[in-house]
């Protein structure tokens, strides 16, 4: 009987040992810095020769053997890394692996604005380049954020190429900081970013990290709203390259190339990358041709100092709309909601009167140096060199009163031609113009990190930045005419200028500067520090920056060339920023965290010098901001989601409006100061895991957007800022008003299907509610006034990859069919109230597009 027990026992001593031999160890291999999934990455159960990859989410699945309790994971271009098996536990949950040198990877500038999940105290979301990859199709770079909490995308400005707008958590472009590469490329005068000078950068993005609220960043950056951080691809290990052709609706055609030496014997490395694109565009009249470029040199001197030269640009020109019309207008037109006022028809060809055409190169040098063990400096030095404008009528009412047939036909600009030929003095009745807007911009950031003890680290920097902006009227296409003549009045004929003192008759011939011409100088001088403790599941940073802005202004057609006031004094604003945050890990699938910051940044330049001319608005101050934020995430293997709750207050907003006196017929300027504006949400966000080949996300995101104050009064000034007699306007009922130009209330859910290993499928519904129109605060005089509420929609995409062998290298073939319904719905709108009532019949709209698709074929080799 004895026997038997010990016996029996045995067996199941044995039996146990054999079920948790048997045990599935299961994890996710990610990024270290920008948390990325790392498909194909290499798990080995160490001493036990077993081995598996893994999947295009980056989860693996490893049976354990008994005694092998490692694993030891590895990947090109990372540090190999071993990770021990706790007894008992199957789910190792998020497994990091670190970039190696050889990757080249740009300079820790990068790493200093990137956030870290379950760490960094903020509101993140990454898009990498897999999705990109999958989702972009005809898509521009802000749309791919549009699944993003508290994002609102859209291709802006009447659908040309390359004017898609962004917005986040109801604040504008303007007050989103954009950083490439960990270099900020908002426009220092008035803080806006252009798409179309990064349209390339869909095809050498890695990654685009999202920050919403105050974000990441140690530098000063306009993050009211949030931080888009994009990270481009960085010279790779592995030598080869790839070609892309694209075709799709509406003319679309993209081919691009891209090639890659890897890394030598001797520590360099290059890649470059070159893309055309053209098309028709969506809307009647709206082409494009576009090119984009990218390089990449780099240099491993030895284990402590790596240098990198990084260049891209976007040479573009497309047509765009100036003109928006209410519902009834578009209901009548023949070509729908695709109607385009803004182009006509010369010598048989169309021909935009409505243009862009913008060149702003930017070359960044990276110095990494890795001093001692506990400390390292990172510097990157930076230009860029835009030159540019739009091109648009001198006389909009004349171009747009002479069609070749009823209201909805094109421009008859033959018939202008005529015209101006027919005149006898030659002198040109209707012409082309151009706003330029031509800049030179120099930067050096570096940052100092110092690891004081194995809990705290010092961070250090500085950021400065030199900017000068010419900004000019030049004639574009005299179209048949001999000369533009410019006279001088001493009154000002647009809200700019009015002509050149210095040449009060020019004869202007095509290229001549008309109308106005100025400088805006712009210097900037920033520092910060900041301390981060890290405790086990314990995170918490302390930062402070501060930046004095400076602005001067020189006005080359205002005043005589020996004026000493034709430039200005110069203007100087301090700025500073401080904010603070901890992250708490519960366990490792819970964590809370919460922020908190403070700072005040100068106005814009316009507001500062307000009415285009060289005299100080006094009543330009520095803008205040106070938000906080909470946040809860929670992480597994299958199911990871986050809530946050934010608040952000927004006082002293300087907000300058351009005001036409339609008794004196001249131009003035509506300067409104003691502007607020309170901004509060809930974002909730996951990302589900049922089997191994679905993945489903998701998003909802409820904002709360005021304006929350009004203004006693708009003071009216002239072209030298002197307040008119009695020139105001006011009280202005703003407060209680809901913020416009982003939809309050949005939804995201999307699923990716892997039918088989190499065959996706996927599909993304959008969701827009609560969306006001933006509105103009002079015209809200009397109280009651609500802007048109637009309708809510929904939006359908869809796209599949299936990845194959061509001739014996790795190819894929992308289809994307975005707003699969055809949905007809309203992207932009502007309130006009007409008898005090803004509605449906007298907003004025742009429409989104319609449905589009692409198709795709990128060989590797």
């Amino acid at each position: 009987m004895k026997k038997s027990l010990l016996v029996f026992t045995f067996l199941l001593q044995f039996l146990a040992i054999s079920v948790y031999a048997q045990q599935t160890i299961k994890g996710k291999v990610i990024d270290s810095l920008t948390k990325e999934t790392l498909p194909g990455a290499v798990v080995t159960l160490k001493g036990a020769g077993t081995s598996t990859s893994t999947n295009s989410d980056g989860s693996f699945s490893i049976k354990k053997q008994d005694g092998a309790n490692v694993l030891v994971i590895s990947y090109i271009g990372y540090n190999r890394r071993e990770v021990a098996i706790p007894a008992g536990k199957t789910d190792l949950g998020f497994i990091t692996l670190t970039s190696s040198s050889s990757t080249m990877d740009e300079v820790m500038i990068i790493a200093n604005n990137i956030a870290i999940d379950r760490k960094t105290p903020v509101a993140l979301s990454i898009v990498n380049s897999e999705r990109i990859a999958e989702k972009g199709g005809q898509q521009e770079f802000p749309e791919l954020l549009k699944s993003v909490p508290g994002v609102y995308a859209t291709k802006g400005s009447g659908g040309g190429f390359g004017d898609s707008r962004i917005n986040m958590r109801g604040f504008q472009s303007a007050n989103i900081a954009v950083m490439i590469n960990g270099i900020p490329v908002n426009d220092m005068e008035d803080s806006r970013v252009f798409w179309s000078n990064w349209a390339g950068l869909n095809d050498v993005t890695s990654s685009i990290q999202v920050q919403r609220g105050l974000g990441a960043s140690k530098v000063a950056v306009p993050s009211l709203g949030g931080t888009v951080n994009i990270q481009t691809r960085t010279t790779d290990v592995k030598k080869g390259g790839f070609i892309y052709q694209g075709l799709g609706s509406y003319g679309f055609n993209k081919t691009t190339f891209s090639y890659s030496t890897g890394l030598t014997d001797k520590g360099w490395a290059f890649s470059a990358m070159g893309s055309r694109n053209v098309g028709d565009g969506y809307v009647n009249g709206l082409a494009y041709e576009a090119y984009s470029y990218f390089f990449n040199v780099s240099k491993v001197i030895n284990a402590n100092h790596t240098l990198s030269l990084t260049g891209f640009g976007a040479p573009q020109y497309h047509a765009s709309r100036f003109e928006r019309f209410n519902l009834a207008y578009y209901k009548e037109a023949p070509q729908g909601n695709k109607f385009n006022p803004n182009y006509g028809i010369l010598d048989g060809k169309e021909k935009t009167i409505s243009g862009n055409y913008y060149h702003k190169p930017q070359v960044s040098l990276n110095h990494s140096w890795i001093i001692d063990e506990t400390s390292s400096l990172s510097t990157a030095l930076y230009g860029s060199m835009g030159r540019g404008g739009n091109e648009f009528p001198n006389n909009a009412s004349l171009f747009l009163n002479t069609r070749t047939g009823n209201k909805y036909t094109p421009v008859d600009i033959d018939a202008l031609v005529d015209l101006n030929t027919a005149a006898q003095d030659g002198k040109a009745v209707a012409y082309l113009q151009s706003y330029r807007n031509d800049h030179t911009w120099g930067g050096l950031m570096s940052t100092y990190k110092k690891k004081l003890t194995d809990k705290f680290d010092l961070l250090a920097g500085l950021d400065l930045r030199q900017y000068k902006g010419v900004h000019y009227n030049s004639v574009r296409n005299l179209l048949g005419a001999e000369y533009v003549l410019d006279v001088y009045s001493g009154t000002p004929t647009t809200s700019r200028g009015g002509g050149n003192i210095n040449n009060p008759i020019n004869m202007a011939k095509t290229g001549d500067k008309i109308g106005f011409y100025y400088d805006g100088l712009v210097g900037w001088q920033g520092a910060f520090v900041q301390g981060e403790y890290t405790s086990g599941d314990l995170s918490t940073f302390v930062s402070l920056s501060g930046s004095n802005t400076s602005y001067q202004r020189v006005d080359h057609f205002r005043y005589l060339d020996s004026d000493p006031l034709r430039k200005s004094a110069k203007v100087n604003f301090f700025g500073y920023q401080a904010k603070g945050g901890a992250n708490y890990n519960l366990d490792q699938n819970h964590n809370v965290f919460a922020n908190v910051g403070y700072f005040e940044k100068a106005p814009i330049f316009e507001a500062v010098f307000a009415g285009y001319q060289n005299k100080r608005n006094s009543d330009a101050v520095t803008e205040k901001i106070l938000s906080y934020e909470l946040g809860y995430g929670y992480r597994s293997t299958k199911f990871s989601g986050n809530v946050n709750l934010y608040r952000t207050s927004w006082r002293d907003r300087s907000t300058v409006n351009a005001f036409y006196d339609q008794q004196t017929q001249q131009f003035y300027t509506a300067n409104l100061s003691g502007v607020d504006a309170l901004h509060q949400g809930v974002e909730v966000d996951f990302k589900y895991n049922p089997v191994k080949s679905l993945t489903i996300t998701g998003m909802v995101s409820v904002g709360d957007w005021t304006w929350d104050s009004n203004v006693p009064k708009a003071i009216i000034t002239d072209v030298n800022g002197s307040p008119l007699a009695g020139g105001s306007i006011g009280p202005l009922y703003t407060k209680g008003i809901k913020v416009g130009d982003q939809p309050q209330t949005t939804l995201a859910l999307g699923a990716s299907f892997d039918v088989t290993e190499d065959f996706r499928i996927g599909a993304d519904y959008n969701y827009f509610g609560r969306y006001y129109s933006s509105f103009v605060p002079t015209v809200i005089t009397s109280e009651n006034l609500k802007p048109w509420q637009v309708p809510s929609y929904s939006l359908l995409d869809v796209n599949a990859v299936f990845k194959f062998k061509f001739a014996g290298v790795k190819s894929s073939m992308f289809a994307n069919v975005n707003n699969l319904l055809g949905t007809e719905y309203i992207s932009d709108s502007n309130a006009q109230f007409n008898n005090g009532i803004s509605d449906v019949n007298n907003s004025n709209v742009y429409y989104g597009a319609g449905r589009t698709w692409t198709v795709g074929l990128k060989v590797n080799f």
